[in-house]
């Protein structure tokens, strides 16, 4: 992996250097909570009990997705500890080219799970240098496509007429989106 891969590593996915005893807060903190006060005082504005009941949905949609959410994070947690950095250096690395677009597309096909489940295992495989057209195809083919999906709800609910109009060009499209989006990401992180 090149030195500039390892610095892309270490700054974008959230683990920084850091001087010791200084903790940085992530910008997205700051956004997501200055929206959240936003939504508070509008929701103040239009009535005084909005806030609680705002808070109240809030925990009821937590109760719905605590458990996936911590599952997910486990399953990123192991994969870290149990799937050598080399392996996955090697295999769907910066320098892994086709290979890493057809396994990132592969398993982002195959993989069971919702967002819960891929988003922290994306971000264990990019901090453990992962390329990015190897990941964003990963992620892209796996929120395209689901066999699971088309096969229990699309076709049934939809027909297969409309279900293999959408599944054929999501099937095509995830290693198109994973090399335009590593274009993107060197002219963004320059």
């Amino acid at each position: 992996m090149s030195e500039g891969a390892g610095q892309r590593t270490a700054s974008t996915a959230g683990t920084p250097a850091r001087q010791k005893g200084k903790k940085r807060v992530d910008s997205s903190i700051w956004v997501m909570g200055g929206l959240t006060l936003l939504m508070i005082i509008w929701a103040y504005a239009k009535g005084a009990d909005l806030p609680l009941r705002g808070f109240q949905a809030t925990f009821g949609l937590l109760q719905d997705v605590w458990l996936p959410l911590l599952l997910g994070f486990c399953l990123a947690g192991f994969f870290d500890v149990l799937v050598p950095r080399d392996l996955l250096v090697k295999w769907m690395g910066e320098q892994s080219g086709w290979q890493g677009i057809c396994i990132g597309w592969l398993i982002g096909l195959l993989m069971p799970g919702g967002p819960y489940v891929v988003f922290p295992i994306a971000a264990s495989l990019f901090k453990q240098g992962v390329g990015v057209a190897p990941l964003i195809t990963f992620i892209t083919a796996k929120s395209l496509l689901s066999p699971t999906r088309l096969f229990s709800w699309e076709a049934p609910f939809l027909g297969w007429p409309l279900a293999a109009a959408r599944a054929i060009p999501s099937f095509i499209l995830p290693p198109l989106v994973g090399i335009v989006s590593q274009r993107l990401f060197a002219f963004f992180n320059r």
